[in-house]
């Protein structure tokens, strides 16, 4: 885009109603996620997250002194974006926006004026000095506020009060909004006592953040979350942070767990599970393989470790949960594992040679397609019991054993006696037949038998000056 239609791209997202634009940031979230027009989704998000920040010259300022930034940076390691609605302990990055503009016109303007007045006096005099104390300040005036528009009123009309704020998610946010705002400075203590990562969640480092996380200001109902969301993100294997509520409750039972305010952590677990199966789910059908070997791993550890160290009852609503999951993704695996020997199929079966036309030639895309396909057969065979897809994918990858390495000696010998009208295509089989021996048997492998097809080519060649 040249620089005057980006401009009047930006001038017409500028005249959108804060509740369009939220809308619209949403739907360019969810088709980045699918895949859909991401050159031009990026772009035009990126212009509507500008229009969101404020105006070019305010672009042109730090982004310390965008007093919104400063408002809600306790809330940046909650944030999601996407189409996945949140979890506890989740909050839309989309509803920032609104909430801010609610603020600076109606939930409370003066404060507004306030913090932006210490904003520029720090810009003129080149010292944040008093700036932490006005932005806590700032912070607890708009909790304040936040608290306030939530709270029912005797005879007052809330729901229409709360739509000035924004639309359905935007209300759903408030209150956990208010919420991390008003703990902040708890959350920021927890932020410096946790470690920066915890490989094994061990007992011994289960006593140490229950301790750290023994704050009166975060084991409310409403911040809890936001505490366990926080442990999580130091977790390798974030379906670990169960354990804190098998510990709290004493009790690996399900019923005894759930009964603790830290059951929320189960419910967490599952979610963000719940979620990886989706986006599993979503990169198969896109053929995109690229994170597949790492959900899978991730998915496989967690189902399994919720299964062994939680005591679940298949008609609980966890044990539903938990086995919908499994069937969820075995599904969606063994729909694209049952695909996988036709497509080899029609790669390497070997025509006749009037069948072959002059121009005939191999896609090298759905080569490197299936040879990726093949590579996924292979990664699925490691996760396959606790995913239920056991049967199958040993089947399947026994079967494109048998097939590839009898194909790819079949094609070899052909190159013997080649037609020279069907040598280029023949020779491109047999070089897919190779790519998918390498992935199915070694390098080893497939260097034997590419040395294999170098030599009947050679052999072919002698015989057709000798003749």
């Amino acid at each position: 885009m040249s620089q005057t239609s980006t401009e009047r791209l930006r001038d017409y997202l500028a005249q959108l109603p804060p509740q369009s634009q939220a809308l619209l940031m949403r739907e360019f979230e969810r088709a980045i996620e699918r895949g859909q027009d991401t050159v031009v989704a990026t772009f035009v998000l990126e212009q509507l997250r500008k229009v969101v920040r404020g105006t070019e010259d305010e672009e042109a300022q730090p982004r310390t002194d965008d007093p919104a930034r400063l408002l809600f940076r306790p809330l940046e390691p909650f944030l999601i974006e996407g189409n996945f609605p949140p979890r506890p302990g989740q909050i839309h990055r989309a509803s920032l926006l609104p909430v801010w503009r609610w603020l600076n016109r109606d939930g409370a303007p003066d404060q507004v004026r306030e913090f932006e007045a210490a904003l520029a006096r720090a810009r003129e005099t080149g010292t944040s000095t008093g700036l932490e104390a006005a932005t806590a300040k700032f912070q607890l005036a708009a909790a304040a506020a936040i608290f306030k528009i939530a709270t029912p009123v005797p005879g007052g009309d809330h729901q229409r009060a709360l739509a000035r704020v924004g639309p359905a998610d935007v209300i759903e946010d408030l209150v956990p909004i208010g919420s991390v705002l008003e703990a902040h400075e708890a959350l920021d203590a927890l932020n410096a006592r946790l470690p920066g990562s915890l490989r094994t969640f061990s007992d011994s480092q289960t006593t140490s953040v229950s301790a750290a996380i023994d704050v009166p200001a975060l084991q409310t109902l409403q911040m809890l979350p936001f505490v366990l969301s926080l442990v999580m993100q130091r977790l390798t294997a974030p379906w670990q942070i169960i354990r804190l509520a098998i510990k709290m409750a004493a009790s690996d039972d399900e019923f005894r767990v759930a009964a603790t305010p830290y059951g929320i952590a189960v419910t967490m677990a599952l979610h963000d599970l719940s979620c990886l199966a989706a986006s599993l789910r979503s990169d198969i059908r896109r053929g995109q393989f690229d994170y597949v070997a790492e959900h899978l791993k991730t998915l496989h550890d967690g189902v399994r470790g919720l299964r062994t160290e939680l005591d679940l009852r298949n008609d609980s609503a966890w044990g539903k949960q938990l086995m919908s999951i499994r069937a969820d993704t075995s599904n969606a695996l063994q729909s694209e594992i049952d695909s996988v020997p036709g497509r080899v199929r029609r790669l390497l079966r070997q025509r006749a040679d009037k069948d072959i036309s002059a121009g005939a030639r191999v896609d090298a895309s759905e080569v490197d397609e299936t040879a990726a396909l093949i590579d996924f057969v292979a990664v699925c065979r490691t996760y396959a019991s606790e995913l239920a897809i056991n049967e199958v994918t040993l089947r399947t990858y026994s079967d494109l054993q048998h097939y590839v390495e009898h194909s790819t000696e079949s094609l070899v010998q052909s190159l013997r006696s080649v037609d020279i009208k069907t040598r280029a295509y023949r020779q491109m089989q047999v070089q897919a037949a190779i790519r998918f021996c390498d992935v199915l048997f070694g390098h080893d492998y497939a260097s034997l038998m590419g040395r294999a097809a170098e030599n009947a080519l050679t052999g072919e060649r002698k015989a057709s000056r000798a003749g």
